[in-house]
């Protein structure tokens, strides 16, 4: 999802401004530079946010300023991790403003509502789930993957829904009859693309899943 920044008052940009800026530099101190440097893992990432930019494109317009489409973030942070996911996130968003699809005033609501928070709630999710549950390959993409999905798309939608009905943009009615009543339909997509694009990357290419390891989830079960 992503969103218009003319729909929010301009304190809240200054706001985002902060959030985004302080996210951006831990992102980038924390940032897996060895990966980078291996041409292969280099490839890998660069062709997923690609894939993002172009899967970002398939959108719908809910409303005038607000555009719902398939986020694909948790399985990206699961992948690469949350400095790489925030970074590469930002770089996917960058290329749809560039294009002509949003507005530059958008980037800053849409990069923390639309990456930042899945990407920090995938990063929760995964250390909660290895700390509590078993280390299980089907553990792994059933609870981080599908559930993960399904879950943080709906927390970013009454996320995207509060801001909204805060800044006085849209009514609750209005909400409900072009975005809520559609919302449980939303859902199961976003679950499936993580869930399935987990299973196969784990299942064929293991090496591109950097919260993936064989020795934890596969040998010995």
């Amino acid at each position: 999802m992503e969103l218009s920044g003319s729909l929010f008052h301009g304190a809240w940009l200054i706001i985002f401004s902060l959030v985004y800026l302080t996210a951006l530099f831990f992102a980038l101190r924390w940032l897996d530079w060895p990966r980078l440097q291996d041409r292969a893992q280099q490839h890998v990432y660069l062709g997923s946010i690609v894939m993002l930019f172009f899967l970002w494109n398939l959108r719908i317009e809910i409303e005038p300023g607000f555009y719902w489409h398939l986020s694909a973030m948790v399985v990206f942070t699961l992948m690469f991790g949350w400095s790489l996911a925030v970074t590469g996130g930002s770089l996917a968003l960058l290329g749809i403003i560039i294009a002509g699809l949003n507005e530059w005033s958008g980037f800053l609501p849409s990069v923390i509502l639309c990456v930042l928070i899945p990407a920090t709630l995938t990063q929760v999710i995964l250390g909660l789930v290895r700390a509590y549950l078993p280390k299980h390959f089907f553990v792994y993409v059933l609870v981080n993957a599908f559930l993960a999905g399904g879950l943080i798309f709906t927390i970013m939608a009454l996320s995207i829904t509060t801001g909204l009905l805060l800044m006085d943009s849209y009514s609750l009615a209005e909400l409900k009859s072009r975005f809520l009543i559609y919302l449980p339909m939303m859902v199961f997509p976003e679950s499936m693309l993580n869930g399935w694009i987990a299973a196969i990357l784990v299942g064929f290419k293991p090496h591109w899943v950097g919260s993936f390891n064989d020795e934890e989830y596969i040998k010995g079960k």
